[in-house]
């Protein structure tokens, strides 16, 4: 019996885990064996924690994935974890297995991806914050407060929403996401003696619809219909539904269904900051059950609510593209809004698509993810023809608004003030006559896109970039967009010394100007990267809207996303003709999105709306098609163009970027990689390298190759050798190289 026993312990030791299995942040594919801090055991250092490990002469912040019993280390060399930095874990072992395959998926290090799963603080050797809210309340009675408030709005709005909340208050962190309390404003009201705060242990919330739902028609009980009775199983629905048609509606009463599940829900959208009135939706509907994630948050701000949405008291998300990748428990269904943004998509480090991994996240957590817009990537419509997405369409406005008309003005032989013809100058004389309001859009801000020379030809572009800079007149100053470089307005030509200096074309900043003369007794208002930069500007131009009678609103690409006009009866495009002969083949189609997107804005309440086009290609059959028959017929014909081009959706594409300060290093290492490609017996076709699109950006010479293949698994499996071949060699001395899975 005594060597059974000796046996059998001696056999389970060899079976126990013995080391820490860690991922790094780093260009690491791998992850690295440690032995437990010293004097703790294995089992007290669970998977999904952070630990402090000794990395080569320094320490670095790890992620423990597993224990494992066998390690690539020789005995003699593996070392101690220094710390556990986490009591509990920060991510379960599903967090960990989706993390995982996303890093597989995307080839990018698998430490950086699990790390960007965490709140900026737990990156670094910081304990965690600990999940204790401070709530607010009134110190006086109502009367009192409003009383001592009378000549503040933004106070007096915080008093009515605390007049209005429980006896023990509203949450702080709510109080600044939720509802723009500003620490200003609550210094002024506590100084006013107005306001009490005290702290209080969280509790979950169980979200109750504070107002009422709407009614509904007959498509959009249909949808609500079909996505609930798929609740608790994977599937993918594309919510196709016309500007205004109500579909923020079906989110809500959807995830109010889930909620009563005791489930979470998870909605995406483009940008929080450039949507108010869709967020205003969420919140007055669900109140403190709704959890705001953006980067727009104060660090400590964002690390309380992630604590709260991980440990399941907050059910209901609301972010930006980073939160598909957070902790979110009990997922009962994933809503990506505007689905077809590019936004969506990441454009350095972890290149990944939010929406492509929102699909993904809903399969792991067996509920359904919902995609939502009025017009769908192609690659969306490509998929509901392939019977993997089921097409739930919402074809007419809620209530007793109309589509509006759309009209194509033929500016050929027009002459143009600032960009806006005859035509379009009286329509808008006739919208703010009848006091309605009416939209300018420009897609591209600024005062002028380039500032030249008359005597000598001088043109201003950046030293930096394959691009001119921008003139922005009311700061005196030259901007690139692209690297942010600026510098002073000059009074003469760099290169003559001459006077003759004159701005060409316009931009945002220039058609506001010309619209002042035109009309300088009508509130006029811009809505672009420059006036948004400024806080609260974006919320001021809303709440404008939303009072005056008659108004004009200048603006770029924000004006299409989901704003509600109710009083906007005419829209003006001053250049339809943006993507019809770009050389992104995705062109036509964002060009199509965005103009429908933006024509959306008018005729949303109860008078109907109009929709000018400015175009120098009237004749153009994409641009026909889209106006004559819809989007449906558009998308098609795109479709039909991109399988005759092979392009994707019907072929898979993985871009190979390089970059470095001269042009001669990035494209000899990817001639070499091509080289390398093409030894390989693989289906894939290679193409270039090739200068990037915009060639030189921020002093980096940029050089791309493109592998293509109609099979995505052949495709993945070539670009994983790829990056081991890389990873193995060394690049020329300053060239920086990456992978992009899918690229836009």
């Amino acid at each position: 019996p005594l060597k059974t026993t000796a046996l059998a312990n001696t056999l389970a030791q060899r079976h126990t885990p013995r080391y820490l299995r860690v991922a790094l942040s780093g260009p690491f594919q791998h992850y690295f064996d440690y032995l437990p801090p010293q004097g703790q055991s294995i089992t007290s250092c669970p998977a999904g924690s952070r630990v402090l490990v000794p990395f080569g002469r320094t320490h670095k912040i790890g992620i423990i994935t597993a224990h494992t019993q066998n390690t690539r280390v020789s005995a003699e060399k593996i070392r101690y974890a220094e710390q556990l930095l986490d009591e509990t874990p920060l991510l379960t072992t599903a967090d960990l297995d989706y993390l995982h395959w996303v890093a597989d998926y995307y080839q990018h290090p698998t430490g950086n991806v699990i790390l960007a799963a965490l709140p900026a603080r737990l990156r670094k050797r910081q304990q965690a914050l600990a999940l204790t809210d401070t709530c607010c309340r009134l110190a006086v009675d109502i009367a009192t407060a409003q009383a001592a408030v009378n000549h503040a709005p933004r106070q007096q709005a915080i008093i009515q929403l605390l007049a209005q909340a429980s006896p023990a208050g509203v949450a702080l962190t709510t109080l600044r996401t939720q509802h723009a309390a500003t620490p200003h404003i609550l210094r002024a009201l506590q100084k006013k003696g107005l306001i009490q705060l005290s702290t209080t242990q969280p509790t979950k919330t169980q979200p109750t619809p504070r107002t009422a739902a709407y009614a509904l028609n007959a498509e959009q009980q249909t949808a609500i219909h079909t996505i609930g009775a798929q609740l608790g199983q994977f599937a993918v629905f594309l919510l196709a539904g016309v500007t205004g048609s109500g579909k923020t509606e079906v989110y809500l009463q959807l995830a109010q269904q889930v909620l009563q599940q005791n489930h979470s829900v998870l909605l995406l959208v483009p940008e929080i900051a450039l949507t108010p009135q869709l967020q205003q939706r969420f919140i007055e509907r669900f109140a403190d059950g709704v959890a705001v994630l953006h980067s727009g948050l104060p660090a400590n701000l964002r690390e309380r609510t992630w604590h709260a949405v991980r440990q399941g008291l907050t059910p209901f998300v609301l972010g930006t593209r980073s939160a598909v990748l957070y902790p979110i428990p009990r997922l009962g269904l994933i809503i990506v809004d505007e689905e077809h943004e590019p936004s969506y998509k990441q454009q350095d480090g972890l290149r990944y698509s939010a929406r492509d991994m929102a699909i993904v996240r809903a399969q792991r957590a067996d509920c359904p993810v919902l995609l939502g817009t009025a017009t769908p990537a192609l690659e969306s419509l490509y998929n509901v023809q392939r019977k993997r997405y089921t097409l739930l369409n919402l074809s007419r406005r809620a209530g007793v608004a109309v589509a509006p008309r759309m009209h194509i003005l033929d500016i050929r032989d027009q002459p143009l003030q600032a960009g806006i013809s005859n035509p379009l100058l009286v329509a808008l004389q006739e919208t703010i006559a009848a006091e309605e309001q009416a939209i300018l859009f420009i897609n591209r801000r600024g005062y002028a896109p380039v500032l030249t020379c008359y005597s000598c030809g001088w043109v201003s572009e950046c030293t930096a970039c394959d691009a001119n800079q921008t003139v922005h007149r009311a700061a005196a100053q030259l901007c690139c967009h692209h690297c942010g470089a600026c510098q002073t307005l000059p009074q003469h030509c760099p290169a003559c010394g001459q006077l003759n200096l004159h701005p060409l074309g316009q931009g945002t900043e220039k058609v506001g100007d010309y619209l002042r003369t035109q009309f300088p007794d009508i509130p006029l208002l811009r809505l672009d990267r420059d006036t948004t930069a400024q806080p609260g500007h974006l919320e001021q131009t809303l709440s404008q809207l939303q009072t005056a009678k008659a108004a004009l609103l200048v603006g770029t690409q924000m004006l299409a996303k989901g704003h509600h006009f109710p009083r906007v009866t005419l829209v003006g495009i001053l250049d339809a003709d943006g993507g019809l002969y770009s050389t992104d083949f995705r062109g036509s189609e964002r060009m199509a999105q965005l103009l429908l997107q933006v024509a959306g804005r008018a005729g949303r309440g109860d008078r109907p709306g109009r929709v000018l086009l400015q175009s120098r290609q009237p004749d153009h059959p994409l641009l026909q098609t889209l106006i004559r028959d819809g989007y449906s017929a558009f998308a098609q014909a795109a479709l039909t163009e991109r399988q005759t081009a092979g392009y994707p959706p019907y072929t898979h594409h993985i871009l190979l970027h390089a970059e470095a300060k001269r042009p001669e290093p990035p494209e000899h290492y990817l001639h070499q990689a091509a080289t390398w490609i093409q030894q390989q017996p693989t289906h894939v076709t290679c193409w270039g390298p090739v200068p990037a699109p915009m060639a030189r950006r921020s002093g980096k010479y940029r050089v791309q190759l493109l592998l293509q293949a109609t099979q995505r698994p052949a495709l993945h499996q070539l670009a994983a050798a790829l990056r081991h071949h890389l990873e193995q060699t060394t690049p020329p001395h300053g060239v920086r190289w990456s992978l992009d899975v899918d690229p836009m």
